[in-house]
């Protein structure tokens, strides 16, 4: 199941914008980055996964895993106006799932998305 329209970037000025104004935090296999912005309705992601992530089937799968887990979390964020940009290191696609959320989960604490008190992992 995809993302809604209305809740994926898919301007490139968008991601510049995100990269050069917002914050970020890098972990083991995904940089996450993000940029309030109170002009939007809802959150507005995306994913970036190139080819040093691996071949197109292990990209496709860390896309589909990256959205899986905006559709898990992106709820219980503290502020749900803002770019939230998940970029895939290498050496992701050898990850697990429970890795890739662990780590995933690890910089959206570290950006302050989820507040006083986390979600469920």
């Amino acid at each position: 199941m995809r993302l809604p329209r209305k809740h994926s970037m898919t301007r490139r000025d968008e991601f510049a914008r995100v990269r050069t104004t917002g914050q970020a935090k890098a972990g083991r296999f995904v940089v996450l980055s993000t940029l309030e912005d109170s002009s939007l309705e809802g959150i507005r992601t995306g994913f970036i996964t190139t080819r040093k992530s691996g071949k197109a089937h292990d990209r496709n799968l860390l896309r589909r895993r990256f959205r899986a887990m905006v559709r898990l979390y992106a709820p219980s964020f503290v502020e749900g106006k803002r770019y939230l940009v998940t970029i895939a290191r290498p050496g992701a696609a050898g990850a697990t799932y429970a890795e890739l959320e662990a780590d995933w989960v690890r910089q959206a604490k570290r950006l302050g998305l989820f507040g006083p008190k986390p979600p469920h992992s």
